[in-house]
């Protein structure tokens, strides 16, 4: 009685600690609130929303302002609660019993829950120490796997490091399955692999609003793909998945989406001024970043995240990880939370 289905005994759920740090530096959250004209304009959205009525149940709305940013069609995109969503229910949609999923490790940890979740078998493929991906072995990997899916984050997390656009379409071009690429801290980047959506159908581009459109509290993200891609997911996502307020949010903070451009150089600004800060501490090694935070190796690393976190700063522990140990991720915050951890670092 009352047992739950086989596999799940073995499934470590994503999880953080849920610590309300007074520096949050643990989550890649965009540091501060949506600029004030955005947060505006969204608040006048919401007020004349009607609350009693459902969502529209295909986001069509969402779906045209985001196409018309990419030069698609509404048909070629799909709405997520989070780009999480989106990928989870494509892991769903075209894994299954005897199908395999593939991705770089160390990489997003939910890649290997969604393969399980889906019932399909996870391979993950280590990346090089430094963090970088050797295609070939990749390629030969889902080869061997006769894989359905491929999952590459771009820029990586947790790592920070990317791969390199001509790569990538090196693994699409040879891959005999989907290959995603979770674009997710694209912005921090500014290189995107949407131009291969055209010439190769079976790409998949994921997209979030959570971290450079600071939307972390709504929860909302998108899949682009041909559209035979995109109708077979949406047969697996629950009817009115994503709520009316989100939808609204969403769309307001697309059309308005040049305003964080500021906001956006900024926290880059700060991640080569913090990196290079961190760099110079003896017995620190940080590598090579292009999204909204930095990995951190260092053999003292539990003691500097005890320090840190006495006082109020809170950074991802990853020392325990597979292919990670010693190592933090610090999510760059602004100038001030920044210099606290450079004040705690070098104390």
């Amino acid at each position: 009685m009352f047992v739950p289905r086989a596999g799940l005994e073995t499934l470590k759920p994503y999880s953080i600690e849920e610590i309300n740090w007074s520096v949050r530096l643990d989550a890649n959250e965009r540091p501060t609130d949506l600029p004030p004209a955005v947060k505006a304009r969204v608040i006048e959205k919401l007020s004349a929303l009607p609350f009693n009525r459902y969502p529209e149940i295909s986001a069509q709305s969402l779906k045209e302002t985001i196409a018309a940013g990419f030069n698609v069609t509404a048909a070629n995109v799909i709405i997520g609660s989070g780009s999480s969503e989106g990928l989870f229910a494509l892991c769903y949609a075209y894994g299954g019993a005897g199908r395999s999923i593939v991705y770089p490790t160390p990489s997003f940890s939910m890649y290997g829950i969604y393969a399980k979740l889906a019932d399909s078998r996870p391979v993950p493929v280590e990346l090089n120490s430094d963090y970088t991906l050797d295609a070939d072995k990749l390629l030969a990997a889902a080869k061997q796997a006769e894989a359905n899916v491929i999952l590459l984050c771009n820029p990586n997390n947790p790592t920070g490091t990317v791969i390199p656009s001509e790569q990538i379409e090196y693994i699409a071009a040879n891959a005999r399955c989907l290959v995603v690429v979770d674009e997710a801290y694209h912005e921090f980047y500014g290189q995107s692999s949407v131009n291969l959506l055209n010439k190769y159908p079976h790409v998949v581009i994921a997209r979030t609003f959570s971290k450079a459109y600071g939307l972390a509290a709504a929860r909302v993200g998108y899949l682009l793909a041909h559209e035979d891609i995109i109708k077979t997911i949406g047969k697996v996502l629950l009817p009115y998945n994503v709520n009316a307020l989100t939808l609204v949010t969403a769309e307001t903070v697309y059309q308005l989406r040049r305003e964080f451009a500021a906001g956006i150089a900024e926290i880059v600004r700060e991640r080569e001024k913090l990196a290079a800060a961190l760099n110079a501490v003896p017995g620190m090694e940080v590598f090579p970043s292009q999204s909204n935070f930095l990995l951190v190796r260092t053999s003292s690393a539990a003691a500097l995240v005890a320090r840190l976190r006495a006082r109020g700063v809170g950074v991802r522990d990853f020392s325990a990880a597979p292919g990670l140990t010693n190592c933090i991720r610090i999510t760059v915050g602004t100038p001030e939370e920044n210099a606290l951890v450079m004040e705690v670092v070098t104390a």
